[in-house]
C-alpha cells in the first residue's frame, strides 16, 4: 500500500506587538523527520527601542538675583529617540540587527539657570545733599577733607555743585567743589 505524504501547509504567521512587523523571508517545507537533512528557517522583523536624548544645562546672569544666587528659569527636560532595528533571526536565533531608520519622537528641553549679579550698595550714614552730585550728607556743616574747615562732617572732592553752594565748598565759584 503506498501512502501520499500530507499537502503542505501554508507559511504561519504569528501576531505580534503594533512595533514589531513578523515576515518570513524562507518558509520550511515538509521534510522528511530526519533534522540533518531540514534547511534551516529564517525569520525577520522589526523592533522599535526608545532611547534618552538627556537635556542641556544653560546658565544666564541676572542683575535682578543677590549675587551668587541660583534660581532655575526653566526645568530640563529629557528628550526620547525612537530607533527602528530590523532584526533577522535564523531557526529563532537572533543573527543580525541592522537599524533602519532613526527620529526623534519628543524634543528635549533645555534648563534655564540664572544666576544672581546684583551687588548691594552699601547704604549711606544719612541722606544725600541734591545740590551736589555724589553724596554729600546733610549736616549742620560740611567741609572739604584736608581743608581748613571744622565739619562735623566731610567730604572728598572733586564735586560738582548742580544747585546752591549752601555749604560753601566752591571757593572759586567755578561749579566744582573740593578740588
Amino acid at each position: 500500500m503506498v501512502s501520499t505524504p500530507p499537502p503542505s501547509a501554508p507559511a504561519a504567521t504569528t501576531s505580534t506587538p503594533a512595533a514589531e512587523v513578523q515576515t518570513p523571508t524562507k518558509t520550511a517545507t515538509e521534510q522528511p523527520t530526519n533534522p540533518a537533512t531540514q534547511k534551516p528557517v529564517t525569520t525577520t522583523k522589526e523592533v522599535v527601542e526608545y532611547k534618552v536624548i538627556a537635556f542641556k544645562k544653560k546658565t544666564v546672569t541676572d542683575d535682578s538675583l543677590p549675587k551668587g544666587e541660583k534660581k532655575i528659569r526653566t526645568k530640563g527636560v529629557n528628550g526620547t529617540r525612537r530607533l527602528v532595528y530590523r532584526v533577522t533571526y535564523v531557526d529563532g536565533v537572533q543573527t543580525d540587527k541592522e537599524l533602519v531608520r532613526q527620529e526623534v519622537a519628543k524634543e528635549p528641553r533645555s534648563q534655564v539657570t540664572a544666576v544672581g549679579t546684583k551687588v548691594d550698595e552699601p547704604e549711606q550714614s544719612g541722606r544725600c545733599d541734591p545740590n551736589y552730585s555724589g553724596c554729600v550728607p546733610i549736616a549742620t556743616d560740611v567741609d572739604c577733607s584736608g581743608g581748613s574747615g571744622n565739619g562735623p562732617e566731610y567730604v572728598s572732592g572733586p564735586i560738582r555743585v548742580i544747585g546752591r553752594d549752601i555749604y560753601r565748598l566752591d571757593s572759586d565759584n567755578d561749579g566744582i567743589a573740593c578740588e
